[in-house]
C-alpha cells in the first residue's frame, strides 16, 4: 500500500468516492447485521455508550451513511469481518437496523491492520492510549519513523512523539487514564518521575491542573526544595519597557496563548504558555 494514500482519509485508500461506488472493485452493498463480525486488528478497546446512542439516533433517522470496509471470512463462506466501521455497525444494533452497506476487499492480514488503524487514527475519537498504541503498531509493524507517521497522518511530530511518550508510563497511571481520572497532559508530566504514581494519586486527590501538575513534579524532583523555598522573600522583577509589553500582546494575541519576552540586553527569550498538546500543535501550524 503506497504511502501517498495514507493520511488522505478512507476514501483515498479505496482510490474513489465511497459515497457514490455502484459496481466494480469498490461496489456498495448490503449485508446482514449478523453476517459482520468485529476485526481482530481494531484498535479500539473501548466504545462509549452515550457516543453509540448518538450514532444510533443519527442513524436511526438517516441510515448508515458511509459503508463498512469488510472482508470475507475464509472459515465461513457468506461472513464478513469488519475492517473499518465497527463502531458504525455497533450502533447500527442499537438502532435495530438489520442491514447496513458495506464494501468488501480482498486484503491480507497487513493490509487491514494498516487501514483499521489509520481509519480509527483519522477519526480522531480514540483515547490517548489508543491513539499511543495505534502509532506505535504502525512503527512496529511497517516500519515507519515517526517523522514519516506524522506526515501520513497529517499531525506534527511533536504530537506523534509526545503521544508515544504516554506508553512509558506505569500500568497504574495507564489505568487511571482509561478510568478518566487523569488526562493525557496530566500524564505526561509525570513521564520519568521516580515517584510517578504517588504523584499521580496526590494529582487527583487534589485536583490539581496541569501547570500545578508540573510543579508537583518538579517540587518531588527536587527534594521539596520549590515548597521550602517557597516562603522566601521574592526578588523584584525588573519592569518591562512599554515596547516589550506591547509586543507580547501582539503575539499573546495572534497565538491564543501567554506570551513572555525575556530579555536582557538585547538577549533573551520568548515563553509559549500552552496546557494541551492540542494548543502546541496549534501554535505549530500558525508558526509553519
Amino acid at each position: 500500500m503506497a504511502d501517498k494514500k495514507l493520511g488522505m482519509g478512507l476514501s483515498a485508500l479505496l482510490g474513489e468516492d465511497i459515497s457514490d461506488s455502484a459496481d466494480g472493485e469498490n461496489a456498495v452493498k448490503m449485508v446482514a447485521i449478523g453476517y459482520l463480525k468485529p476485526g481482530k486488528f481494531q484498535p479500539r478497546s473501548t466504545f462509549g455508550e452515550d457516543e453509540l446512542r448518538g450514532l444510533a439516533d443519527s442513524i436511526r433517522t438517516k441510515g448508515v451513511l458511509q459503508p463498512l470496509l469488510v472482508r470475507p471470512l475464509a472459515e465461513r463462506p457468506g461472513t464478513y469481518e469488519i475492517i473499518a466501521g465497527e463502531r458504525r455497525w455497533r450502533a447500527a444494533q442499537l438502532a435495530q437496523i438489520h442491514e447496513v452497506p458495506v464494501i468488501v476487499k480482498d486484503f491480507d492480514d497487513r493490509e487491514t491492520l494498516e487501514v483499521a488503524l489509520i481509519e480509527n487514527l483519522q477519526r480522531q475519537d480514540l483515547s490517548p492510549l489508543e491513539e499511543a498504541d495505534g502509532y506505535q503498531r504502525l512503527m512496529d509493524e511497517f516500519s515507519h519513523t515517526q517523522e514519516a507517521l506524522a506526515t501520513v497522518l497529517g499531525k506534527s511530530r511533536p504530537h506523534v512523539a509526545n503521544m508515544l511518550r504516554l506508553l512509558n508510563l506505569p500500568e497504574a497511571i495507564k489505568a487511571m487514564m482509561d478510568n478518566g481520572d487523569l488526562s493525557a497532559g496530566h500524564a505526561r508530566s509525570l513521564i520519568g518521575c521516580e515517584n510517578a504514581v504517588k504523584l499521580a494519586k496526590q494529582v487527583i486527590q487534589k485536583g490539581l491542573n496541569v501547570r500545578q501538575t508540573e510543579k508537583l513534579v518538579k517540587a518531588d524532583a527536587g527534594g521539596g526544595q520549590d515548597s521550602n523555598t517557597a516562603n522566601m522573600p521574592a526578588k523584584a522583577k525588573p519592569v518591562k519597557d512599554a515596547d516589550t509589553r506591547a509586543l507580547e500582546d501582539n503575539l499573546s494575541n495572534a497565538l491564543g496563548l501567554k506570551v513572555m519576552i525575556q530579555d536582557k540586553n538585547g538577549q533573551g527569550q520568548v515563553v509559549i504558555h500552552y496546557e494541551t498538546l492540542e494548543q502546541l500543535d496549534g501554535v505549530l501550524a500558525k508558526l509553519s
